[in-house]
């Protein structure tokens, strides 16, 4: 179990869903359902064992019951807020700032999780590290069919497409001129496929070798924390220097698109932005009431 399995933020995690779906009860019980199903992906790649498969549900099951009662009310908070910004103008710079309202709480969710994920990661064995390692050649396969093979041309189109039904999810009904801008900033995008390519196998293979060596060294459960710390540090800031200008390069740009697409929005889209955020956050506050959450003890077939 890693920081990105446990650190990716909740309202977009519920973003996701939303747009996946009709009816924000939906957001409420696919979040219902997170530990279930975050267990079930991480036994998709390592096969826990009969020892560690209790010892990890028990595990998602307290942190996801620490994460609503320490964090929704945060993110319910965060997104009260953002239905001013949704009804204004925005720069680049608070499209990207928005990032750092949620980096404390992201920071903190992994702070929580840490202890837990070094206790587990130690009882991994060799068989369970190659699962891991085979799990992502299966993944690699498909992300290569996907984004790698085939027609450039054909992709960025259906890249163009998935962009602007993002879009009008979010703001409702896009004119001519704003899927033109949609299709051109698209277009015009520094990403570039292979880099990211190459970063993910990067990431890979680093977790692999860090897996490895905690199991050959009988790490404790203080050094195995370090170890994963600094895998994420540099998740968060890749050693190739090179990723880094680029993926700077890239967050810019995508915060300049995201702004520039907003501040060209009608007053009717705006007000549409405005209910969907106002929806999530009234499904996250009950999440966290009191109904909710009365009796509430997740439990696992």
């Amino acid at each position: 179990m890693t920081r990105s399995s446990f650190k990716l933020s909740i309202i977009a995690v519920l973003v996701l869903l939303s747009a996946s779906f009709t009816g924000c009860s939906v957001v409420r019980f696919g979040y219902n359902q997170a530990d279930h199903l975050t267990y079930w992906w991480l036994d998709r790649f390592v096969d826990f064992n009969d020892v560690q498969k209790p010892r990890a549900r028990e595990a998602l099951a307290e942190w996801f019951a620490w994460h609503r009662r320490e964090h929704l009310p945060g993110y319910a908070a965060l997104l009260a807020n953002s239905q001013n910004l949704v009804q204004e103008d925005i720069t680049a710079e608070r499209t990207c700032g928005l990032w750092n309202d949620l980096r404390g709480y992201m920071d903190s969710a992994f702070e929580r999780v840490l202890p837990t994920t070094a206790e587990i990661t130690l009882t991994l064995t060799p068989r369970q590290i190659e699962n891991i390692e085979q799990r992502y050649a299966k993944i690699n396969e498909e992300f290569r069919e996907e984004h790698l093979e085939g027609d450039a041309a054909k992709r960025l189109k259906k890249s163009i497409m998935r962009t602007a039904e993002r879009a009008e999810f979010f703001y409702g009904k896009l004119d001519a001129a704003q899927k033109g801008l949609i299709a051109r900033w698209v277009t015009r995008s520094p990403y570039e496929v292979n880099i990211w390519n190459t970063e993910r196998h990067r990431r890979q293979q680093d977790l692999v070798q860090v897996l490895r060596r905690l199991n050959a060294e009988n790490s404790t459960r203080d050094k195995a924390q370090v170890a994963l710390q600094a895998y994420v540090e540099r998740v968060y800031r890749s050693p190739d220097d090179g990723y880094r200008r680029y993926s700077e390069q890239v967050w810019i740009y995508n915060c300049d698109f995201v702004a520039t697409l907003h501040n060209t929005t009608t007053a009717t889209q705006r007000k549409n932005a405005v209910k969907k955020v106002k929806d999530w956050e009234s499904e996250i506050r009950v999440l966290v009431s009191a109904k909710e959450t009365a009796g509430l003890r997740p439990s696992f077939p």
